[in-house]
């Protein structure tokens, strides 16, 4: 089979190499899986740098989201059990973590519905208790992670304020349902927020940026907000100055989704079941903006990494699957 391969850390684009490889064999409690999409997530790129907090051996398949069919014949979604992930034509899986794909979607946005929705359900109904009504500010809201998070916000009855960086990315956006959009480029984050909201800020700050954008939050959000912390795409690690939480009595909120897998597995398959039920209703649906060949993948990872795309970008190994070049 055709797979890409990692043999050495750097960037994507540079150290991506597609090969012929055997097939992988699954271990006690795996099963083998064609993959019919693989989509591309920042950690992919980060995994190839060797800055992920999982390090797979020299040589490995990056890609951790994938829709895939099972020897009957089931579409499924899974996370690969890395060194054999998605950017392949086959990839393992752990059998007990296999999800239905949700039948409202074809395979290019089932492989998108799993991390960043995930994560996004999570963040705003585990950790950062949204109610309707309130306020949600989405930071890289035209993004893979922030799509969803508006998509899930206005599903649950929020005003959504996002934020964008260019026209292009402020258009897409609004396009997704934002009640608000604010282009960091040519606007004042901080005062466009209190503008949008008379002053008092934003109920819930969903933030997988970092850096700057985070500076931003803790001065647009309102009392007894809640700033929930997803990643750092900007690169940036900021260093929260707790006074300032305590003297505006706010929350600062972790979310590392992945602990839920073995913290509390059955959770992850209730926030499944929620999902699918939200894409059957038509309320969520992932934004795909491109589905490239299986030829594509690296090139794919490294645009991916350098924050020009909008949405989800997916591979797709079989042609027969609607990939376009």
């Amino acid at each position: 089979m055709q797979a890409w391969q990692v043999h050495e850390l750097g960037e994507p684009g540079e150290v991506m190499r597609l090969a012929e490889v055997a097939r992988p064999a699954p271990a006690d409690g795996q099963v083998l899986l064609k993959v019919r999409a693989a989509n591309v997530n920042f950690p992919d790129a980060l995994m190839c740098r060797g800055q992920y907090q999982v390090r797979p051996p020299l040589p490995f398949t990056p890609g951790v989201e994938i829709c895939g069919e099972t020897e009957d014949g089931r579409r499924v979604i899974a996370n690969p059990a890395l060194p054999y992930g998605g950017f392949a034509e086959y990839a393992v899986a752990d059998a007990a973590a296999l999800l239905p794909a949700p039948d409202a979607l074809d395979d290019a946005e089932a492989a998108a519905l799993h991390i960043g929705y995930q994560t996004g359900w999570f963040g705003l109904h585990r950790r950062a208790g949204l109610e309707a009504g309130e306020t949600l500010l989405v930071h890289a809201a035209a993004g893979g992670v922030g799509s969803a998070a508006v998509q899930l916000g206005k599903a649950a009855g929020a005003t959504v304020i996002g934020v964008a960086g260019g026209a292009a990315k402020a258009s897409v956006a609004r396009e997704l349902g934002c009640d608000v959009v604010i282009d960091r480029r040519e606007q004042d984050v901080v005062a466009a927020v209190k503008e949008a909201t008379g002053g008092r800020g934003a109920d819930v700050i969903y933030d997988p940026v970092g850096g700057q954008a985070y500076a931003q939050s803790a001065k647009a959000v309102a009392f007894e907000g809640r700033i929930v912390v997803v990643g750092f795409a900007s690169g940036s690690i900021p260093s929260p100055a707790l006074n300032h939480a305590l003297v505006k009595n706010y929350a600062i909120l972790g979310l590392h989704w992945g602990l839920y897998n073995t913290k509390d597995p059955e959770l992850v398959q209730h926030c499944h079941e929620q999902l699918t039920e939200l894409a059957a209703r038509g309320a969520i649906k992932p934004l795909v903006s491109e589905r490239v060949p299986l030829a594509g993948a690296a090139d794919a990872v490294q645009r991916v990494a350098d924050g020009v795309t909008t949405g989800r970008v997916t591979v797709l190994p079989s042609p027969e699957n609607g990939a376009t070049a």
